[in-house]
């Protein structure tokens, strides 16, 4: 069954991020308190359909029981290889398929995927299309409003909203704006607007600057049209931010102790840097008093049990 039909409005979607939404802290998400649908990180069909990269496009899309529903995110600009990779996807157990068009790392952008697909909407749905024809799984994507102006989306979302894709979520920024600028709410109704006359049936997924349940349910009562909302950086003020609680400094903490365990786990199987573990600290370890002084401490560290002999210390 399309898991996109099963989902009941307004569903919650934590926003794949490079380097963030791994298959560990994924795992501490759930704890928190799962949404609705996770996304893993995005994946390079290219690097799959390279017997070099396969491996690691393999381990990027590892996931775990706690993950399920899970949609696969992938990206690119060769349609065969899309359409290679979509083929393996349906038996590793995801419920769907999400095709980046947003992206907007320059070395992503540098070899013409993420949200260059923008600037090359024949090839975008040309791998669209391939991938839909490979796969029993339903196909969405995600983009932005487009790449410099904000009115692109005028002519960008009917490019794809005429291939119907399952859902389609917009990060209502262009890729030159980044984050830099607040997202443009003001476009929703447009945008409602252009789904129910070209793609009714296409789920609508609003994602930018959504803060917390409390945010995305203030939204959709505003416009009630949207689908669901898709949380990014909201996850590091509140990992509990697809609930109503406001964690207390020990639950944050016993979070971190955690994510260290799951960490630690993981590595025993796979080569894994203790480098990039120090960006999610920052998650735990704030709005309390010495919270600066302990962040500080913890990114001297260089390895678990440096970490963990900081934190002991502390307690």
């Amino acid at each position: 069954m399309n898991i996109w039909n099963k989902l009941e409005k307004p569903f919650l979607i934590l926003a794949p991020m490079e380097g963030v939404t791994d298959v560990i802290f994924r795992q501490v998400v759930a704890k928190a308190g799962r949404p609705d649908l996770f996304f893993t990180e995005f994946t390079n069909v290219s690097s799959y359909a390279s017997e070099k990269g396969r491996a690691n496009a393999l381990e990027r899309l590892e996931i775990v029981p706690t993950d399920k529903p899970i949609i696969a995110q992938i990206w690119g600009k060769n349609p065969e290889h899309f359409a290679e990779t979509v083929k393996a996807l349906s038996s590793l157990g995801f419920a769907g398929v999400d095709l980046n068009f947003g992206c907007p790392d320059k070395n992503v952008n540098r070899a013409g995927g993420g949200a260059a697909m923008i600037k090359t909407p024949d090839l975008a749905v040309e791998c669209l299309r391939e991938a839909r024809k490979n796969t029993d799984l339903p196909v969405s994507v995600k983009t932005r409003l487009g790449w410099k102006d904000p009115e692109e989306f005028k002519t960008w979302l009917p490019i794809l909203l005429k291939e119907h894709p399952a859902a389609l979520t917009v990060h209502l920024r262009t890729k030159k704006e980044m984050s830099k600028v607040p997202a443009h709410y003001e476009i929703i109704p447009e945008i409602v607007k252009l789904r129910a006359e070209l793609s009714p049936e296409t789920k609508l997924i609003i994602n930018g600057d959504i803060k917390d349940k409390a945010h995305a349910l203030e939204l959709y009562e505003k416009y009630p049209e949207i689908d669901g909302f898709m949380i990014g950086r909201g996850v590091f003020s509140n990992p509990y931010c697809f609930t109503n609680h406001i964690p207390s400094r020990d639950e944050l903490m016993e979070l971190l102790d955690l994510h260290l365990d799951l960490y630690e786990e993981y590595s025993k199987n796979h080569r894994v840097s203790y480098e990039p573990l120090k960006h999610f600290y920052k998650i735990y370890i704030n709005n309390f008093p010495g919270a600066s002084d302990l962040r500080a401490k913890l990114m001297e560290t260089h390895s678990i049990e440096e970490a963990r002999a900081v934190l002991e210390n502390l307690c």
